[in-house]
């Protein structure tokens, strides 16, 4: 099932994680060794019991063990930390209690007892977010940067990213922006502070912070991303058909900059939100 932890790491891993972050095009994650010693388990809770969606975003109400089988017998595949978002990948419905999951790449079985349906993001962060997208726009791209200052120089770029040529304090790529329009980090809250805490192949992956949805069913700020062998790209989405023509707020490239645009993306695209 799961269990808490109050303090240290969920997990004990004989692994190393590495994220190559770099501009739009970085981000791949590498993950060795197989002995995992999941978090203690024995804490009741409320629980889902029911079959959901199929494919629906499941969150988890504290850390909680993945594992190669239905019970507590099965050894740990990953740890979800509290609050994280694993997608439902067995059809919709539970076997005696337990749901089959995906979460950052690993598919295993987790306990119905400690997830919950994860919720779609309010009006209120959604605005917010499109809100801040909107200081970017005009602004120009600037490969592994993020810097959106209202009423400052929108600098220029030119060249082919990433040996590509930047002037001015102020513009971002694909994924500088997102992490500002999304604040995530938490610290990355001043659209003028430069920051790029992520790339493509960060957000392309589900994680705690943001989880894979049909772009049938896209809201407002919800991205649309791919990353395909480091390169790759990530827009923020307005309106329109998830599947056809859309209004897209997003850094395109050098020469276009951070851009409002109407467009359509390949189906190398998946879309992800934000929670």
């Amino acid at each position: 099932m799961r269990g808490a932890t109050k303090s240290g790491h969920p997990l004990k891993w004989v692994a190393v994680l590495a994220w190559m972050a770099v501009g739009c095009g970085g981000g791949q994650t590498s993950v060795d060794g197989t002995a995992l010693v999941g978090v203690d388990e024995g804490e009741s809770a409320s629980a889902i019991t029911a079959c959901v969606t199929s494919g629906a975003s499941l969150q988890t109400t504290t850390d909680l063990n993945v594992r190669s089988g239905v019970g507590t017998s099965y050894g740990v595949l990953i740890t979800i930390p509290g609050g994280g978002i694993a997608k439902e990948a067995g059809g919709g419905c539970p076997t005696s209690g337990w749901y089959k999951v995906t979460y950052s790449g690993v598919t295993g079985w987790a306990s119905g007892t400690y997830l919950t349906v994860a919720g779609t993001g309010s009006t209120a962060s959604r605005d917010a977010a499109i809100a801040r997208s909107q200081t970017a726009m005009g602004f120009s791209y600037w490969w592994g940067h993020g810097a959106f200052k209202s009423g400052a120089a929108v600098g220029a770029c030119s060249g082919n990213c990433p040996s590509c040529t930047h002037s001015g304090s102020y513009g971002g790529d694909c994924s500088g922006f997102v992490a500002k329009a999304w604040v995530v980090p938490s610290t990355n809250s001043n659209m003028a502070t430069d920051s790029h805490p992520y790339s493509t192949g960060s957000f392309n992956v589900d994680s705690s912070q943001w989880s894979t949805i049909s772009r049938d069913a896209l809201l407002k700020a919800d991205a649309l991303v791919y990353n395909d062998g480091g390169a790759g790209h990530i827009a923020l989405y307005g309106s329109g058909d998830g599947w056809g023509s859309m209004n897209l707020y997003e850094c395109k490239g050098c020469a276009a900059g951070c851009v409002y645009n109407a467009r359509s993306l390949g189906t190398t695209y998946h879309a992800i939100r934000h929670y």
